[in-house]
């Protein structure tokens, strides 16, 4: 398998409301392999910025791992993103959830003055110097256009975090469910999942549309 074959997927944990958005994950791995590629998972070795109970929505009272509960839809296949090197993917994607918002960087308390974290920047950064394509599901789109500064981007329908992407140096294109945004020039492919109120087989489509995208730029 050589390297044009193989998608890196960059995860923030394990459930939409800290961590990665389980559905546009696994149906990411999917359409990775449904296009005929393989795939890498890469998650930070860092400390989960809290634990939420998934029924309530309430904090709970311990701490989690971002690369351990990664490991949870990686099913353990899964190295640190301080080992992910450009050179050896034919791109990179994120799939969306909280947890990119939370962990990856802090866009969900400092909106456009957020922090992207280190080791995600400088992925997001080589990836795009070696001239190759990044996608980004739901929320992740905002991480691309802190690091970045350019780009056309889609989050949906949601005018306030478009306006985010705006003031980030981005352009923001509106796109409805399972839609998918493609930068040519700038090798970047979007898609707002469950930035609206998608159902699961939209999800499908619009990482399916990432994906195929994706490898059509690399």
């Amino acid at each position: 398998m050589n390297n044009k074959e193989v998608i890196a997927v960059l995860l923030s944990g394990c459930g939409h409301q800290d961590g990665t958005e389980i559905h546009e994950a696994t149906l990411t791995l999917c359409a990775i392999h449904a296009h005929g590629a393989q795939y890498q998972c890469f998650a930070p070795d860092i400390a989960q910025h809290h634990v939420l109970n998934h029924i309530t929505g309430q904090e709970m009272p311990e701490q989690r791992n971002v690369l351990i509960e990664s490991a949870r839809i990686a099913r353990g296949d899964i190295q640190p993103l301080s080992e992910y090197k450009a050179g050896d993917f034919a791109g990179l994607v994120i799939p969306g959830g909280f947890g990119a918002a939370k962990n990856l960087c802090t866009y969900a308390f400092d909106g456009i003055d957020c922090t992207v974290n280190d080791q995600v920047a400088r992925a997001v950064r080589e990836t795009h110097a070696a001239g190759k394509p990044l996608g980004a599901l739901c929320i992740a789109p905002v991480i691309l256009a802190k690091v970045l500064g350019k780009g056309t981007l889609t989050i949906g329908q949601d005018e306030a975090t478009a306006n985010n992407l705006i003031a980030m140096g981005a352009r923001h294109e509106a796109t409805w469910q399972g839609e998918i945004c493609v930068d040519r020039e700038n090798k970047l492919v979007t898609t707002p999942c469950y930035m609206l109120d998608s159902r699961v087989d939209q999800i499908a489509k619009g990482a399916d549309g990432v994906i195929g995208a994706m490898l059509e730029l690399c």
